[in-house]
């Protein structure tokens, strides 16, 4: 209800509650339907709000911010974190062009940043100089590298991990509370032999840390905790500093997060925490996010009040009632259903492609028809699970000339894994490739540009370089590198066989496998499973070929789209988006395809071993579909190949057949569908099969049939 005021005097707004009627200056009645203005009139104590897709999250923690200083809360009583600063700033300013006022002196930014601001204040506390250098990722590596140099760690058979797996594994371990050791046997059981040398080099990592008097973004958080666990008087006067606690995207917090949280609400009274997620939405936990923290807030907060935001003003209510239908199958969550706001849309269409060329084959369609019909290249997104997953369809939409863009990594065949493969191949088809040869050879323990331009230098005049390293006497080599250059020649012999020149997919699992590649990858990647999943992944697409070197050509020229025809009339700047799902959290697209849902893909096999992990992959399958406004479209091939080139029967995802059928239509691929006409030529459109019966994924698809 409006209140009479003069012209030149702002307008104020009554809003009635319980009690006294209250002016405002923003017209919350107006602004905010029910369930947000319950959130931002939520009374003191611990609070719960369960965002749920597309809800107006953001836009209700800014209201309850502006609504809070309104009521008389000084701003530098408020802390706000968040996950990136970015997204600090942006509710700062919002709130502040809602009010008209400075809101400066409010805390606000990511856990990692607000520990900084206050840990210097107290850091002779904790051995540190208030100036405490802050180390980036980049100046960890480098640190622990030192650290591994200053104890002489040997190089082995099996490798020492690399600088960026060391801090990917101590990162871990500190952020959700579990030893060194363990983190090893659980997650890197092949550095089991490595596991004292390893946590030497970490004991050695913290001394050089604390003697540089210099904190990485891990030990701010470290040192936050302790700071407040073991310092009662700088913790009770945060507590009285910091009336009102509101932590955004609570579901992506890790242990170290939550318990920094509950610290800092320890000593107040009331006990002003509101936590913003959506269980739902917890995905991350491969980087430590523990969705135990928003799903056991009731536990640890006894009394704590409960909000649903479930009014959804993004999907369809066909694409609602799926993601529902999937997500109920999760036994631990916070009950809530979506409500849309919109009217009814297209159906959610599923479906099943012949194999994975087919899949490509019909995305790249869809797309071509989306845009006809007038849906913009980058409001259409194709999501999957795992980047591997993606390769078929890179190459069918580099074929047809449709511009993508890539939010899950680089292009597939610019991997750095991928590269360092096909760089022996590339050795085999053109013995004086000098760069191919450089890079496999730098992939060798203690083996660096010098050593490898010096070994070049001697071979690079024969007829055949390669065939010259091979006969190389090699004592003039450093003794450290000689074990890792005796293994590549063994290796690269055993690949110059006749039998690999014709057997592309042979040879890759060659160097992968008995070449040494797998090691070379969990001791340089952090994510070493995901990259040799890329790696079958090359193969199964190699299997097509019978020759290496038209092999290499043809991804060679894949890889590169540079010159090749865009969809005509389509700006620069207009690229159709392929992302992991992963990637695509907290994104939104008008139309979206979810490719691969077969079973042991998506879910992936690894992570759905336990309850907790399938569950898990449910909520990203939730997260893939929420991303969609518009038209959802869910594609799982039939069937695919083993490693010797036979097909094999897939089984569609879980996720696929536990949702009722009435919440999708089964479409019907026409025989050829997808493959490139004449010019001139109409293309055969893809519909919803009327009447069609469900695919039977135990069944063998026949080449002479339309596929369900």
């Amino acid at each position: 209800m409006t209140s009479e005021a003069p012209p030149s005097a702002p307008r104020r707004y009554v809003l009635k509650r319980s009690g006294p009627a209250r002016a405002y200056r923003i017209d919350y009645q107006r602004e905010l339907n029910p369930e947000q203005r319950a959130v931002v009139f939520a009374p003191d104590g611990p609070t719960v709000v369960v965002a749920g897709a597309g809800s107006g999250k953001t836009r209700t923690l800014v209201y309850r911010v502006s609504r809070l200083v309104e009521d008389g809360v000084a701003p530098e009583t408020l802390l706000l974190l968040t996950f990136t600063n970015r997204a600090a700033r942006e509710m700062a300013r919002r709130t502040e062009q809602l009010l008209g006022t400075d809101l400066s002196r409010m805390t606000a930014g990511t856990f990692h940043s607000v520990a900084a601001r206050l840990l210097r204040p107290h850091a002779e506390l904790l051995g540190y100089r208030p100036r405490f250098s802050i180390l980036d990722a980049e100046d960890a590596k480098d640190l622990i590298e030192s650290a591994t140099s200053d104890l002489g760690i040997p190089v082995t058979e099996r490798r020492f991990p690399k600088g960026d797996l060391l801090r990917e594994l101590v990162s871990f371990a500190a952020n959700t509370g579990t030893r060194v050791d363990e983190v090893v046997r659980s997650d890197y059981p092949h550095f089991l032999a490595q596991l004292d040398p390893i946590k030497a080099v970490v004991r050695r990592y913290l001394e050089r840390k604390v003697a540089a008097n210099a904190m990485d973004y891990d030990d701010l958080l470290l040192n936050l905790r302790r700071l407040l666990s073991g310092f009662p008087e700088v913790r009770k006067a945060l507590a009285q500093r910091f009336r009102h606690v509101l932590v955004d995207e609570y579901q992506d917090v890790n242990r170290l997060q939550s318990e920094i949280v509950d610290l800092l609400a320890a000593d107040a009274e009331p006990k002003n925490v509101m936590v913003v997620g959506d269980d739902a939405q917890s995905i991350y936990s491969f980087r430590g996010a523990d969705a135990e923290a928003l799903l056991g807030f009731p536990e640890r907060y006894p009394g704590a009040a409960i909000y649903r935001l479930e009014t959804n003003y993004r999907s369809t209510p066909q694409i609602l009632a799926l993601a529902d239908a999937s997500i109920a199958r999760n036994a631990r969550r916070y009950e809530k259903t979506l409500h849309p706001t919109r009217g009814d849309g297209a159906p959610v269409a599923v479906v099943g492609a012949r194999d994975l060329a087919q899949q490509a084959e019909f995305v790249a369609q869809r797309i071509l028809e989306l845009r006809d019909e007038g849906t913009p290249l980058p409001e259409v997104a194709v999501l999957y699970r795992a980047h591997f997953q993606s390769l078929e369809l890179q190459i069918e939409l580099t074929r047809r000339g449709i511009p993508y863009e890539i939010r899950s990594g680089v292009r597939f065949f610019e991997q750095a894994h991928v590269k360092d493969v096909l760089a022996h191949l590339r050795l085999l088809v053109n013995p004086k490739d000098e760069m191919s040869f450089k890079r496999a050879l730098k992939l060798l323990p203690k083996v660096g540009e010098r050593i490898a331009a010096t070994l070049w230098d001697a071979v690079s005049e024969a007829p055949d370089p390669l065939g010259a390293f091979l006969s190389l006497p090699l004592a003039k080599a450093p003794a450290s590198a000689r074990a890792g250059l005796e293994r590549f020649r063994d290796a690269m012999t055993s690949l110059r066989r006749p039998s690999y020149a014709t057997a592309p997919a042979e040879a890759i699992r060659f160097v992968v496998e008995d070449g040494g590649y797998a090691d070379v990858a969990r001791g340089k990647f952090p994510n070493a499973n995901a990259r040799l999943d890329d790696l079958e992944a090359l193969a199964q697409f190699a299997l097509a070929y019978d020759d290496v070197a038209r092999f290499l050509e043809e991804v060679t020229l894949l890889g590169d789209p540079a010159g090749e025809d865009q969809v005509a009339g389509e700006k620069e700047d207009e690229r159709v988006v392929l992302s992991t799902v992963h990637q695509a959290k907290g994104l939104e697209w008008k139309a979206v395809f979810v490719i691969g849902l077969v079973e042991d893909r998506f879910p992936n096999l690894r992570a759905s071993r336990t309850a907790e992990g399938l569950d898990e992959e449910r909520r990203v399958f939730y997260v893939a579909v929420t991303r969609a406004k518009d038209e959802l479209t869910l594609v799982h091939p039939l069937s695919s190949y083993d490693r010797y080139g036979l097909v094999v029967v897939t089984e569609a995802s879980r996720f696929l057949r536990e949702v009722p059928e009435t919440l999708y239509e089964r479409w019907v691929l026409e025989e050829g569908a997808g493959e490139p006409l004449p010019a001139g030529t109409e293309r055969p459109r893809l519909g919803p099969g009327e009447g069609a019966a469900p695919a039977d994924p135990t069944a063998q698809p026949d080449d002479d049939e339309p596929v369900n």
